[in-house]
């Protein structure tokens, strides 16, 4: 929805947009709840250290005992007598941190290199496009695992060989929205008057083709979440961080003894990627307009 100022700017309708976003948004109940889930488990990693301030690596009862049967750890101890509650809450904030912090350098590559490659078309786009396909045809996980190998585990290791690996697709459907944006009139309009190519890039083209990308971007947080689960579970990761994948990489041999250690925090992960999955999905009823009548 964009119109024409008298020197060729486009004014786009942004405050008009969002509120059609927004009522539509919020008639999808599932993506209320999402959104619901969301902001409780935000409020739960942010303030909830506070509120049971415990170690997740103190030694705070006996191993593997059931929940409820010390009053010291509500949800039971893991195989070495350490607090399930307390990792589940301080584990969720480097868990939630990397996946949010992975899905923005993904998004800023796959932005910029699909962004250059439609817009200027020809041998750029043929070169990012190849590099797009060598990125993509690689196993995501064994290549992040070789990055990680060859620097010291760390969240901002993790952090960024997820980004690394993951962008391709952001890269595909930004340079898919540029084509299609790049032919429309308030773009050619632009262009007459003089107006850089830095500018049409970043200030005309992007924020009308930020919807679709934004669905990505949100979808992309859920990815990066399963992605640092797998990466602690195969213990690629920081040992002295706790987080909900390295809750159940360590306790995975005892899943019989002491399910509670490996389910609670299997659970946790479920919910919160499940959440931004709704959030998602109504982002994209919200945006695209063939859907906002379903």
């Amino acid at each position: 929805m964009v119109e024409e100022t008298g020197d060729g700017r486009p004014e786009t309708k942004a405050r008009g947009l969002w509120r059609e976003a927004w009522s539509v948004f919020r008639r999808n109940r599932a993506a209320l709840v999402g959104l619901a889930l969301l902001a409780i488990i935000a409020l739960v990693v942010v303030l909830g250290p506070m509120a049971y301030p415990v170690d997740p690596f103190d030694i705070v009862g006996a191993p593997k005992a059931r929940p409820g049967a010390e009053a010291e750890a509500p949800l039971g101890t893991d195989y070495l007598g350490r607090d399930v509650l307390a990792g589940l809450i301080k584990g969720g904030r480097p868990t939630l941190l990397v996946g949010f912090c992975a899905a923005l350098i993904t998004a800023l590559i796959g932005i910029t290199i699909g962004a250059l490659g439609g817009f200027y078309g020809r041998w750029v786009d043929g070169v990012l496009g190849r590099v797009t396909e060598f990125f993509q045809v690689l196993p995501a996980l064994l290549f992040a695992m070789v990055l990680i190998t060859l620097f010291a585990p760390s969240l901002l290791t993790v952090t960024l060989a997820i980004g690394i690996v993951a962008w391709t697709s952001m890269a595909r459907l930004t340079r898919a929205e540029y084509l299609r944006i790049r032919e429309l009139e308030y773009v050619r309009a632009a262009r007459s008057i003089g107006a850089s190519n830095a500018r049409i890039i970043w200030r005309i083209i992007l924020p009308n083709a930020m919807p679709p990308i934004m669905v990505s971007a949100t979808l992309a947080t859920g990815s990066a979440i399963l992605f640092e689960a797998g990466l602690s579970f195969l213990g690629l990761s920081d040992p002295n961080i706790m987080s909900w994948g390295l809750m159940i990489g360590s306790n995975r041999n005892y899943l019989r003894e002491a399910w509670w250690a490996v389910t609670f925090p299997g659970l946790a992960i479920f919910v919160t990627v499940l959440a931004i999955s709704l959030v998602g999905d109504g982002l994209n009823d919200a945006f695209n307009p063939k859907l906002r009548t379903r």
